[in-house]
């Protein structure tokens, strides 16, 4: 990840988004791990950025459909 890129991310059952490189977390926390991923994806398609999504173990098996950047995806 780049810095500027988000990250959705799960932490004691929660889920949040952030941009890399920076700490405070982006917008409010979330239950769900589809609302924060649907929210995160919105951000980075916004910025034109890429979207990751990890939890506390890992990067996520579906995180690779999130790595495109957003211009890839247009098509």
């Amino acid at each position: 990840m780049s810095a500027g890129d988000i990250e959705t991310f799960h932490r004691n059952g929660i889920w949040f988004n952030r941009i890399e490189g920076e700490s405070q977390t982006l917008g409010s926390s979330f239950e769900s791990e589809d609302e924060a991923v649907k929210v995160g994806r919105s951000a980075a398609v916004a910025r034109q950025v890429a979207h990751t999504v990890r939890t506390q173990e890992g990067p996520s098996k579906d995180a690779r459909a999130f790595d495109l950047h957003p211009r890839e995806l247009i098509g």
